[in-house]
């Protein structure tokens, strides 16, 4: 019997009871078209937050108070207050940071806001007039911070769009005092409407100079972030030493390992974010991949009842003329034709379902999402679902292949 006439004889095996195929690759379906769903979306998410970090420009770093996160246990270092002004006095001075060009300090909390009876959380934003540079923040009314503000603790506040639409309405904003944490805040500035962007929802965000965030509404004297923006791309690694270097003399550390601070540069930031969406995603897809197992033992049980079934028909082919191997050939044949036509149709349907989030996610949520089909995951899922038919088909294949052809036709 040649390959030709197998795959003609399981062709007919499989399309005569349609229905019961159908049913049977349902499981490598639902499994492929996970493994693909998952393996893109976790891609559009990757490029999204990479693509929002890079935005920010690679001359930029960030200085954190704390050690550097390495575990778990270590979540407790968020909440360092290690970082205070006599540090920003000592790195602004040229001699100690030659090569650094801006720096900000940031500090920020969900706060409410209210007007008129109207209440509003919002993310509220404490820094300097360079925050309009760095996130490209420009107001379509009245004026952003300025350095006098900062300088005079001015009660000052910049709304996002959101902001103002939710306290003043279609009513103006300029002028008018919203209240946050019983501190009234002159709005000298409304921001176009932005979207999410490198991390922050500009369009929910409120902005104050960073002296007036720390003195009246989170009552701190100490940062949750420098902003330190370097000359040049290739003078971030001088500028990260100069800064580190700056930092243990003011916090009197000779050990490096002791570090209560940590510097974080773009390229850090991709890196780490890269791996941390590869592996979330791996774990996501090895997940899915279960019930391709579960698919696969599906179509071993189904292949088992159809060596059943067609117990006479194997008998008369052996009479005929078949031998072992043609037998074992064709019902290995319908069992891999089961798995790759569930794998196809299983990409076709994840890449769909992915098609369809990516643009419902950048149309209604003004993400950039971008569609990203996985070529590598679509080779993987084809060739994981014929293995898959080859492994759990063999069982039945081999039982009957192996069926005696006189009590083959003898049986009822």
């Amino acid at each position: 019997m040649i390959l030709r006439y197998s795959i003609k004889t399981a062709f007919r095996g499989l399309t005569t009871h349609k229905s019961r195929s159908a049913l049977t690759i349902l499981g490598i379906v639902i499994g492929v078209a996970a493994i693909i769903l998952v393996v893109s979306l976790g891609e559009g998410a990757q490029n999204l937050i990479l693509g929002q970090i890079q935005g920010l420009g690679s001359k930029t770093i960030a200085v954190i108070p704390g050690r550097e996160p390495t575990g778990p246990s270590d979540a407790a270092q968020i909440f360092s207050d290690s970082l205070k002004e006599k540090d920003l006095v000592a790195l602004k001075k040229k001699e100690n940071v030659p090569t650094l060009k801006n720096i900000m300090p940031v500090v920020f909390g969900g706060e409410s806001a209210s007007y008129q009876g109207e209440t509003y959380r919002l993310t509220l934003f404490g820094g300097t007039d360079l925050m309009a540079e760095i996130f490209n923040l420009y107001p379509s009314e009245g004026i952003f911070i300025s350095d006098d503000d900062i300088k005079g603790l001015a009660s000052v506040v910049v709304i996002g769009s959101k902001v103002k639409d939710e306290l003043f309405g279609s009513s103006p904003a300029l002028g008018e005092k919203i209240k946050i944490k019983d501190k009234s805040l002159r709005v000298i500035g409304v921001l176009p409407k932005k979207g999410q962007s490198s991390f922050f929802n500009f369009d929910e965000m409120a902005i104050v100079p960073y002296t007036t965030m720390q003195k009246y509404i989170l009552g701190i004297n100490y940062f949750h972030r420098f902003i330190v923006e370097s000359e040049n791309e290739d003078l971030i690694s001088r500028t990260v030493d100069d800064v580190n270097q700056t930092l243990r003399e003011s916090h009197d550390i000779t050990d490096p390992s002791k570090d209560d601070f940590f510097v974080q540069t773009q390229e850090d930031l991709v890196k780490s974010l890269g791996t941390i969406t590869t592996a979330l995603t791996l774990f996501l897809a090895a997940v899915a991949a279960i019930s391709l197992i579960v698919g696969g033992i599906g179509i071993m049980n189904i292949m088992l009842v159809s060596v059943t079934e067609r117990t006479r028909e194997i008998g008369l082919r052996k009479a005929l003329g078949a031998t072992n191997r043609d037998v074992l050939t064709q019902f290995l044949l319908e069992a891999v034709m089961l798995t790759a036509t569930g794998g196809i149709m299983g990409i076709a349907l994840g890449t769909t379902f992915s098609f369809l989030i990516s643009l419902i996610l950048s149309k209604t949520l003004a993400m950039l999402w971008t569609f990203t089909f996985p070529v590598g995951a679509s080779i993987v899922g084809i060739l994981v679902s014929g293995t898959i038919g080859i492994i759990f088909g063999l069982y039945p294949a081999r039982k009957a292949s192996q069926k005696s052809p006189m009590e083959a036709l003898r049986y009822e």
